[in-house]
């Protein structure tokens, strides 16, 4: 699937982790589908576009539709279709990228379209999904093998809900920052108020994997099967916006709650 690596934060300090990409020092290596910061649902007509495994779907991109660069924002707006492993298309979606270059700060606003161009698509209930990143590993709230003993990472959300307890949660917003080469660094991602669902469920978990999920009712809230699952027509489309703010500090020092209202 099409993804975003390296991400770098203010000072070109690297956020996401290497692997599969590259191979860095002091990395684990689990999950190979985790790659950097990107888009996926595990289940969209009965297809897992999340994990790569050997019937898993792929997301392929097919072209550019705009690229745009400039001192203060760049512009990346690409089409790509979701296919199953035998080549049938199922969806096509329209991604569309800005980053804007601040100076104390980075933003990434992250639009995606989904379009059921081949008929009803049917985003499943799962956890698996959705608007994603892995950060890079000593931002961890749990340190790997490698960095035992070390200072770790937090996580918080909108409704000042920390660190494990984060995970299944609804939230406007929720920040995964710790240390980085030194220094604090933090990651929000914000939920558009015009987002299906707002405000979203969150997939983030203690080893770094940091994802949106406004889909995976069942499993954060022990509904029953299907609850969450997401319909739409032949010829309809969904459309989320999520922006992502890469920062200095904890949320406190990075006025987190004031960028999401801006």
């Amino acid at each position: 699937r099409p993804c975003l690596y390296p991400v770098l934060g203010p000072g070109g300090i690297p956020l996401s982790r290497c692997w599969p990409l590259e191979e860095c020092p002091n990395e684990a290596q689990d999950h190979p589908h985790h790659r950097s910061l990107w888009y996926s649902h595990g289940d969209v007509n009965g297809v897992d576009f999340w994990s790569e495994g050997r019937n898993a779907g792929v997301t392929k991109h097919v072209k550019f539709t705009f690229l745009q660069s400039g001192p203060e924002v760049g512009v990346i707006r690409s089409h790509n279709q979701l296919l199953t492993q035998d080549g049938q298309r199922i969806a096509t979606e329209d991604l569309t990228l800005r980053v804007y270059n601040r100076r104390e700060h980075r933003l990434l606003d992250f639009d995606v379209t989904l379009h059921a161009s081949e008929g009803e698509v049917v985003m499943g209930d799962t956890k698996e999904g959705t608007m994603a990143i892995r950060l890079t590993e000593t931002m961890r709230l749990k340190p790997n093998e490698f960095n035992r003993g070390k200072p770790t990472g937090h996580i918080v959300n909108s409704q000042g809900v920390r660190d494990g307890e984060t995970w299944g949660k609804r939230a406007k917003w929720v920040d995964y920052y710790g240390p980085v080469q030194g220094q604090t660094m933090g990651v929000a991602i914000f939920d558009h108020p015009k987002n299906p669902r707002h405000p979203t469920w969150w997939h983030v978990r203690d080893y770094g994997l940091f994802a949106a999920n406004p889909v995976g009712r069942h499993y954060f809230e022990k509904q029953p099967p299907g609850a969450g699952n997401l319909k739409f027509l032949e010829g309809e489309s969904v459309t989320f916006r999520y922006r992502f703010y890469f920062h200095r500090g904890n949320e406190i020092d990075a006025e987190v709650e004031k960028h999401y209202l801006e």
